[in-house]
């Protein structure tokens, strides 16, 4: 088995739900590690485990080698034990797992010692060995073996001795051969008693000399080829002292090997090794303990365990002294002291267990709770009611959901609308609101095509065309069907019989037809009727029939309807007998939108399988990483950027000391001068005239020492100046420079939204009852921001997806009182398990945002997660509005044909008829 850090890797047991699940539903999905056997319930499980095996921190425990994954070190491991299964002698495989079998021996090193004594000397019928005649080795098969009871008298190798044993009394019958070396290979009974009672030495063997010899080229006194020939195929018995194994299939190293690989042993103390039981049963092995033994095993055990057990006593315990004899006196003292210390014993007993009852009853006071902790276990206090905090969530709306009034086709088309926009990509199909989409599934008009249809079924078709289908497998499952039902059960008027006959002739060539997109996708209806006669069962498809009913056959014309448009005729309500055959171009408009959502969900789980999709999401991957290796560069420059700006604005902030120390000390020289005394020191008039003069030159010095000093300090305060622009300068230059990489790490968040949108739509968090919120704006192909930094947005709204089945009993389980809580922090607005709402008004994010109590860790990490992407739900919300404002009609209104021609022109103006494909491939 590989170990990894010196540990031996324990193979991943199936859950006890995973177990139940495979009673009550054997055809579960379950995800399955071939190369170990083991069974995972989630892909995470199983993407985490396989991960754990391509580290490259595994170790091969037979040779040794590390640095390896786990299927190399267990395939490296296979190959050695391959290698030495078969180089190891056959015959004594069985004589070795009986011997080693419940021996109780601390190290295997140990074992393999005494295994090795045991075996050196005794050899087993089958066996290949050398055998040593006159000085040169042959290889021979030991035909025989001679217990010490058919010992010969003679130990002559002479050829004439040879050839008289064949003479010999019969050999050991099969049950004795079962018997020999018995006692001597039990491990239990001591060395030298199993030589006394079954010596090695004394058995004789039975040998045939094989046509191969051992090389002994380097020796001198080689035999001729006439003397090889006179031994090869000659019958002799020798003893063990003439016989030898090759050491490269039985020495101690390989010994070890073979024992580590067929035995084991448990981590308890004194356990005794044991065979493993695929090999134990193979080799005959019993593998129930006898009760004999196991007696001994457990005394050994016992007998383990009380010398730790004392051993440990001796190490703590006080070094025990000979006692002396007291006396009368000191018996009585010994008393009193003996009271006494039993006195204080019994005090330090009672305070113990005082305490420690003082310490029960105060962990059984409430603890203090630490925020953020469970959403449930977050109560509002009736201190924070009345402080205003907002206690009902606001209610999410039901009847804004494009077709809610049926959750699974909402969810369908929900599935299908998130699944054109992310792989907007690889299909070459450009994005479009959820608005658009809903409107263009419920067109009706004939007269007026919808492009939006056309290009959605005609890349899907396109894209379907690479995945393998079975020829004519919806009219093969049809007919399997016929076989269910009543002879002439009929769907909207039509058998079974009369739907493959129509479907005969229509779709063949759905994968060669060219739907070009300059000629409007012509043909489509046809091509996606044949893709599904070539993908589609009734199994895959329940709706099949009635689609392909609905598609291939209309009712028969109403003569009283006649005069009326023919919009009106499409429009009204779907007859139930379809009886007049037709073709799919001519009947998709009639089409129902949750048949036309059946469809295109259909398509859609269809074409995930495909190779462009797959590539797509490879791609992504790819980019995704070299995303996050860029955000690591980007923000180690920031934080160094952050770093020189506040250090500049620290040097910026620290005051200076005035420097005026130059000043003072030419102004104190000049001062000294004033004072100096004369030369001669005369009152004359000469000497009257000399310090006129002297004072004369003292104020120039002094004047010049004042311009000099102003002239330094007004060049120190420009430098200083120019220091301080210079520093402003560059401080501005890091600001813009660290704005540009906070515009790039929001641009990297948006692409990093976009790209993993594509391999998996996660939700923004769950709220305390677990209800999942949804924001699916800016994912794969579609973009937050269009040119120019204008808001996009795909669906404009928030959904919220109420708790799952799982989640519910998990609530039920924690609080009895569930029920009642929803009720009252919910209200309305409580969803049941899988239902669907929608928050569509900037006004009811922020109520639903102030609700959210960030005391719980999953709504702090739903407000944390929406207020991340707030500049961007918000915006998009108000978008949306203003957008539906523009084009305020009634869906009846839009989708009247009793309307004057002039309206027809307005619906032109809809935004979902003037959408285009701009990523559309013209090449058929």
């Amino acid at each position: 088995m590989p170990t990894c850090r010196r540990k031996r890797v324990v193979l991943t047991e199936p859950s006890q739900t995973l177990l139940q699940a495979a009673k009550s539903n054997p055809d579960k999905d379950v995800y399955y590690l071939h190369q170990t056997g083991e069974i995972f319930e989630t892909y995470e499980a199983y993407a985490a485990r396989m991960s754990f095996y391509r580290l490259k921190q595994f170790q091969c425990e037979v040779t040794g080698k590390s640095g390896l994954d786990y299927f190399q070190a267990l395939e490296s491991e296979q190959q050695e034990a391959q290698t030495m299964h078969s180089r190891f002698p056959e015959p004594l495989k069985a004589a070795v797992l009986k011997a080693v079998q419940w021996q109780v021996v601390g190290r295997l090193d140990h074992l393999v010692e005494a295994v090795f004594d045991r075996f050196k000397d005794r050899y087993f019928p089958d066996e290949k060995v050398f055998v040593d005649v006159q000085g040169d080795k042959f290889h021979a098969r030991i035909l025989q073996v001679y217990p010490p009871k058919y010992d010969l008298d003679s130990t002559d190798d002479s050829p004439e001795n040879q050839a008289s044993s064949s003479n010999l009394p019969p050999s050991a019958t099969s049950e004795e051969n079962v018997q020999i070396h018995k006692i001597g290979g039990d491990l239990k009974i001591p060395t030298k008693e199993s030589v006394a009672r079954d010596d090695p030495l004394k058995y004789s063997y039975k040998v045939q000399i094989l046509d191969e010899q051992h090389d002994r080229s380097h020796e001198k006194g080689k035999l001729s080829l006439k003397e090889k020939a006179k031994w090869s195929g000659s019958l002799m018995d020798v003893h063990c002292t003439a016989m030898g194994r090759d050491r490269l299939a039985f020495s101690k190293s390989i010994l070890r090997r073979f024992i580590r690989d067929c035995v084991d042993r448990d981590a308890a103390v004194a356990s005794p090794w044991t065979v493993k039981e695929a090999v134990a049963k193979h080799y005959g092995v019993d593998c129930i303990m006898p009760e004999e033994t196991r007696k001994g095993v457990e005394n050994i055990k016992r007998g383990e365990i009380d010398k730790r057990k004392k051993a440990w006593e001796d190490k703590e315990g006080p070094p025990t002294k000979k006692q002396k004899k007291l006396t009368a006196a000191q018996e009585e003292r010994v008393k009193v002291l003996a009271a006494a210390a039993e006195k204080r014993e019994k005090e330090a007993r009672e305070k113990a267990e005082k305490q420690k009852e003082r310490e029960e009853a105060d962990k059984k006071k409430k603890k203090p709770i630490r925020y953020p902790t469970e959403d449930l276990d977050v109560r509002i206090a009736e201190k924070e009611k009345k402080a205003g905090i907002k206690v009902k969530k606001p209610v999410p709306s039901r009847v804004h959901l494009p077709f809610g009034e049926d959750q699974s086709t909402f969810e369908s088309f929900l599935m299908a609308w998130n699944f054109l926009v992310v792989y907007g990509q690889p299909l070459h199909l450009s994005s479009f609101t959820m608005d658009e989409f809903e409107h263009a599934l419920r067109h009706t008009m004939t007269d007026t095509p919808c492009v939006m249809l056309g290009e959605i079924h005609s890349t899907l078709i396109y894209n379907l065309r690479t995945v393998p289908f079975n020829r004519h497998s919806a009219v093969l499952s049809l007919l399997g069907l016929k076989d269910t039902l009543e002879e002439d059960h009929k769907v909207f008027g039509v058998t079974i019989d009369q739907l493959t006959l129509a479907m005969a002739d229509v779709g063949n060539n759905w994968e060669r037809v060219p739907l070009r997109h300059v000629d409007l996708r012509e043909g489509w209806e046809d091509a996606l009727l044949g893709c599904l006669k070539d993908h589609a069962t009734t199994h895959s498809f329940p709706r099949l029939r009635e689609v392909l009913t609905r598609l291939l056959f209309a009712p028969e014309p109403n003569p009283e309807s006649s005069t009326s448009s023919p919009s009106s005729r499409v429009s009204s309500a779907a007859p139930q007998i379809l009886s007049v055959l037709s073709s799919p171009s001519e009947r998709y408009q009639t089409l129902p939108p949750a048949d036309r959502i059946a469809i295109l969900a259909f398509m859609c789980n269809l074409a995930v399988t495909s190779k462009a999709i797959h590539a797509h999401m490879e791609s992504c991957e790819e980019q995704l990483t070299a995303l996050r290796k860029e955000k690591i560069e980007i923000n180690r420059t920031k934080k160094q950027y952050t770093e020189e700006m506040n250090t500049l604005s620290s040097g910026a902030e620290a005051k200076q000391e005035p420097i005026t120390n130059g000043t003072d000390e030419v102004v104190q020289d000049l001062s000294d001068l004033s004072d100096a005394p004369s030369e001669d020191g005369s009152e004359t008039a000469s000497a009257t005239s000399g310090r006129q003069k002297s004072s004369a030159r003292q104020k120039d010095l002094r004047h010049k020492a004042h311009t000099q000093a102003h002239a330094k300090q007004r060049e120190i305060a420009r430098a200083k100046v120019a220091a301080e622009k210079q520093a402003q300068a560059e401080y501005r230059r890091l600001d813009e420079e660290v704005n540009k990489i906070e515009r790039r790490l929001e641009a990297i968040e948006r692409e990093f939204r976009k790209l993993l949108g594509a391999i998996r739509v996660k939700p923004l968090g769950k709220d305390r009852f677990h209800n999942r919120i949804w924001w699916f704006d800016g994912i794969g192909s579609a973009s937050l921001l269009g040119s120019g930094g204008v808001v996009q947005y795909g669906a404009g709204r928030i959904f919220v997806q109420g708790p799952s089945q799982m989640d519910l009993e998990l609530m039920l389980k924690r609080d009895d009182d569930i029920d009642a809580r929803r009720q009252e922090e919910e209200g309305e607005g409580m969803l049941a398990p899988g239902e669907w709402a929608a928050y569509t008004e900037p006004e009811e994010m922020d109520e639903f945002m102030a609700w959210l109590n960030t005391k719980g860790v999953r709504e702090l990490a739903l407000k944390n997660a929406v207020m991340k992407w707030w500049n961007h739900i918000v915006p998009g919300m108000r978008k949306r509005i203003l957008d539906v404002n523009i084009i305020a009609k009634l869906p009846e209104a839009r989708r009247s044909t009793r309307v004057k021609q002039t309206s027809g022109q307005d619906i032109l103006r809809d935004p979902y008829l003037l959408w285009t494909n701009r990523r559309a491939v013209n090449s058929s």
